[in-house]
């Protein structure tokens, strides 16, 4: 079986228990504005381009058969409409401005390069963790990587934001042993102003996999005067009362490596950056926690 994958990280700790091989599929029904991995959000194949490494040669104009590099008075631009990300323009750009995000491979390609560090998972309790994008976009490929990771006797993880149909859940629930469940906003209304969707089939499902026996932390990404509110932090602290044996919580704070990735894919977005989160900002997160009785919750 086949899919799209846009990145296979080894040695990677912090998407699970131990040392483990984090496998990134493309694709994702949210359309988060914070979004860290704006690639991902496309199920195929994308085309970026960086600016900072073009020389200005242009061999790329005359090169693309669809007209996507365009030669403007100022140098260089791309219509990304046009790109069917053929990578023709990237195999001839001297300096490596131009890159391919995504690539077809087959299921067992994947299961080889996550067997490699097979030794390492066994002394830290490691193993594979799918992400994303959403990784329940590409159901089957998904379904396929983590039968074949549970037949070769590795631990398995799958990063979810929930925005998926249970009855995918039902199936993939056999063959995984900790959900990095996404949890970004407590209220429906600003949970569709910030990711494109409303929460209601994602609390459906946290709850589903709950009552049905898995293992689940719960993931919520921060961000200072977005998603910060006291009501979210509460709100957090009410799902921990709610279902006491999740594993943890873990809070993500916001980083903008996103903007820049944005930029690069001709995706910018209106978002304006946060403050940094500094450690003071920390602090308070973990005081507001502790006020309302939340004591599982680390930020990473």
């Amino acid at each position: 079986m086949k899919g799209i994958i846009f990145d296979i990280q080894r040695c990677s700790l912090h998407d699970g228990p131990g040392i483990r091989t984090t496998v990134f599929l493309k694709g994702c029904p949210l359309r988060c504005v914070w979004c860290h991995n704006p690639e991902s959000i496309s199920p195929r194949p994308q085309i970026i381009y960086d600016e900072i490494k073009c020389s200005g040669c242009l061999a790329c104009v005359g090169a693309c058969p669809k007209g996507t590099h365009i030669k403007k008075d100022n140098g260089h631009e791309l219509d990304y409409n046009l790109c069917d990300a053929c990578g023709i323009c990237v195999s001839i750009c001297p300096n490596g401005a131009l890159k391919i995000i995504g690539e077809e491979i087959d299921s067992g390609d994947v299961i080889d390069i996550v067997l490699r560090d097979t030794a390492f998972y066994r002394t830290s309790g490691g193993g594979m963790t799918l992400s994303g994008g959403e990784p329940m976009s590409q159901f089957d490929f998904a379904l396929e990587l983590l039968k074949t990771a549970k037949n070769h006797g590795l631990h398995t993880c799958i990063e979810t934001c929930g925005q998926t149909d249970k009855k995918k859940y039902e199936q993939i629930l056999l063959f995984t042993d900790i959900f990095l469940f996404d949890y970004k906003a407590t209220d429906s209304k600003r949970h569709t102003e910030f990711t494109g969707a409303r929460n209601s089939l994602i609390l459906s499902n946290l709850d589903y996999l709950y009552h049905n026996g898995a293992n689940i932390i719960l993931r919520c990404p921060l961000i200072p005067s977005i998603n910060d509110d006291p009501g979210h932090l509460e709100g957090i602290s009410e799902l921990s009362r709610k279902y006491p044996n999740l594993l943890g919580i873990e809070i993500t704070p916001y980083h903008n490596l996103g903007q820049s990735k944005s930029k690069k894919l001709g995706s910018l977005t209106n978002f304006q950056a946060p403050e940094t989160v500094t450690e003071k900002i920390k602090q308070n997160w973990l005081d507001a926690f502790h006020g309302f009785g939340c004591e599982k919750v680390k930020i990473q």
